[in-house]
């Protein structure tokens, strides 16, 4: 028995369509989950540019000259020194 070629070729070109179609789906299935992959990071970087302002401001909060001398005279007990406790080293 004899079979048409226009049958065989019929036949693979259904094959293909059907290898398309699944291609298709599994590309759009990757293209999801990377766009949720995308939308974390995203919201993880948002999250992380916050917390660095948030400690920028801390650092120049701690780090401002009123605040350390604050400390200095409060916690350590440091005083500045009078005029004529300042010693001038000349070398």
């Amino acid at each position: 028995m004899k079979t048409n070629p226009l049958v065989l070729l019929l036949a693979v070109l259904w094959l293909l369509v059907l290898v398309s179609a699944a291609a298709v789906v599994q590309l759009k299935h990757q293209e999801r989950a990377l766009f949720i992959e995308l939308e974390r990071l995203g919201g993880e970087r948002d999250r992380l540019n916050i917390e660095w302002g948030r400690l920028q401001l801390e650092q120049s909060t701690w780090s401002a000259h009123g605040f350390v001398e604050q400390v200095a005279g409060r916690q350590l007990r440091m005083t500045m020194p009078q005029a004529t406790d300042v010693k001038i080293v000349r070398q």
